[in-house]
């Protein structure tokens, strides 16, 4: 770990974040970084996530998109924890199950607002939904956050 440029432990660092929030108990799923202003967010979809016409509630496609994209977003940003301020989501295509995969890319914004969209990929390659969100530097400190931290290799 001792090789990582800065941005590779800030990734590693929202990465353990991500995988700390209490809501992700609920939902099964890892997040990956590959560079500034991208996010990977893998999850399964199973019955679990189901309406009643038996196929994902929109809530996963929410949440998935919201956080590839905030992500992605918070990768240009070191210091503080981004908030969502609008969220704008698409349905495309419903799912009923197997591996879905949240792709978030950064757009615009360096400053204090930053925009990034995300797209959701069902395990044949469909675009499932996609998502646009808008994103503002918050108050609170990345470093005062329990799960924002770089796990050491044994």
């Amino acid at each position: 770990m001792t090789d990582m440029t800065g941005a590779e432990r800030h990734f590693r660092a929202l990465e353990s974040l991500y995988a700390s929030a209490p809501v992700n108990a609920l939902f099964e799923s890892r997040l990956e970084i590959p560079g500034e202003g991208r996010s990977r967010i893998t999850f399964p979809v199973t019955e679990a996530s189901y309406h009643a016409a038996g196929a994902a509630h929109g809530t996963i496609y929410f949440k998935m998109l919201d956080d590839a994209a905030f992500y992605a977003a918070n990768t240009l940003v070191t210091d503080r924890f981004l908030l969502t301020t609008s969220f704008n989501l698409h349905f495309t295509k419903p799912v009923r199950a197997g591996e879905v995969v949240a792709e978030g890319h950064w757009v615009s914004g360096r400053k204090r607002v930053f925009v990034a969209e995300a797209r959701l990929v069902d395990a044949d390659g469909d675009e499932i939904g996609r998502g646009t969100g808008t994103f503002m530097r918050s108050r609170i400190a990345l470093s005062g956050l329990p799960g924002y931290r770089v796990k050491e290799q044994d």
